[in-house]
């Protein structure tokens, strides 16, 4: 019958290892120009942003918490 067998652990991937790498974006690609224009206020905030930070700069907020 399916769906009668036993569950094991499955012999996937595991969690740990390497970390995926993040592809470059180039900040002056034209959608990327168009999506700045909509969600940054000033120069320092589009680069923090995109993460071009700078020693003196705090963290980033995850989000609130209630």
């Amino acid at each position: 019958k399916p769906g009668k067998g036993k569950k094991g652990k499955g012999l996937g991937k595991g969690r740990g290892g390497k970390k995926a790498k993040k592809p470059e974006v180039d900040i002056l690609h034209p959608a990327t120009m168009l999506n700045l224009y909509y969600i940054a206020h000033n120069v320092a905030d589009c680069l923090q942003l995109r993460g071009f930070r700078w020693p003196g700069a705090g963290k980033k907020k995850k989000g609130k918490k209630a």
